[in-house]
């Protein structure tokens, strides 16, 4: 028998879905080990969550999905999606305004908004990287309820 590397058993992103939310949500297909912050894969994952978790605690939505993607070469997403099940208090379109106002997700913007020059990943290699109420981790913040919810009010 053939194993590991020799066998191109693809031992890279073997934990992409328990590291996040299991089955419940989807993936982009992108695992988190052994890249650094300027890899989206990694930090627009973490945006994406500190996105959702700042709308649902603003009362825009009871429960909300983030989808970015990203071109090569282009700093800023090329599409912004946000799916609120029907929970949304305001259109998806204006929540995508308002992401695109208070967030800024370009990768360097994620890097400075997050924080995510700091060693803070050996804490996440295992129980996960979301959901952490063990860990102060940046993107489980809530630090933008208040202007998030100023700003939908107009």
């Amino acid at each position: 028998m053939i194993g590991g590397p020799q066998g191109d058993a693809g031992l890279t992103g073997r934990k992409i879905i328990v590291d996040t939310y299991g089955g419940y949500a989807r993936h982009g297909g992108g695992a988190f080990s052994g890249k650094d912050p300027t890899k989206v894969d990694r930090s627009a994952a973490y945006a994406a969550r500190y996105v959702a978790k700042n709308l649902v605690a603003a009362g825009l939505a009871d429960k909300c999905e983030i989808q970015l993607a990203y071109a090569i070469g282009v700093a800023n997403p090329v599409s912004i999606s946000v799916d609120t099940y029907g929970t949304g208090k305001v259109s998806e379109e204006k929540l995508v305004e308002l992401v695109r106002n208070n967030f800024d997700l370009r990768p360097a913007g994620i890097i400075r908004m997050l924080d995510l020059r700091r060693p803070i990943y050996k804490q996440t290699a295992a129980y996960g990287h979301f959901g952490r109420t063990d860990l102060d981790l940046p993107w489980e913040r809530v630090d933008k309820v208040d202007a998030l919810k100023e700003q939908a009010a107009k």
